[in-house]
């Protein structure tokens, strides 16, 4: 398997099959993309990508479970929170060969 950068390789069984939902979740997908290289509020993804912010949120919440976003958050001027997501991961990578299923991480660095 050619490999864009050093990844690692998911063992568990369950963090695997959470994985390889989220590839075939085509919000979760856009949203990984949009949020590759900046950190962005869910307002910001919302504007960007054109979905619901309802959907947004839930499928960040999906995101966050399986760890493949960072989180950090402030406090605005008015005293509201204010969360921005970021990917952890640049690509991934799926084979199945002879029954098995293989998924590489690879980080956004």
């Amino acid at each position: 398997m050619q490999t864009l950068q050093q990844g690692f390789i998911v063992e568990e069984t369950e963090r695997k099959n959470s994985i390889l939902e989220i590839l075939s979740d085509k919000y979760c997908r856009v949203i990984i993309e949009s949020i590759m290289y900046k950190p962005k509020s869910v307002m910001e993804i919302t504007m960007e990508t054109q979905i619901p912010m309802s959907t947004t949120y839930r499928k960040i919440q999906i995101l966050h479970d399986s760890k493949l976003l960072k989180t950090s958050g402030t406090i605005t001027d008015d005293g509201k929170k204010l969360f921005l997501y970021k990917s952890k991961v640049r690509g991934i990578q799926s084979v199945f060969k002879d029954g098995k299923t293989e998924v590489e991480l690879i980080p956004n660095n």
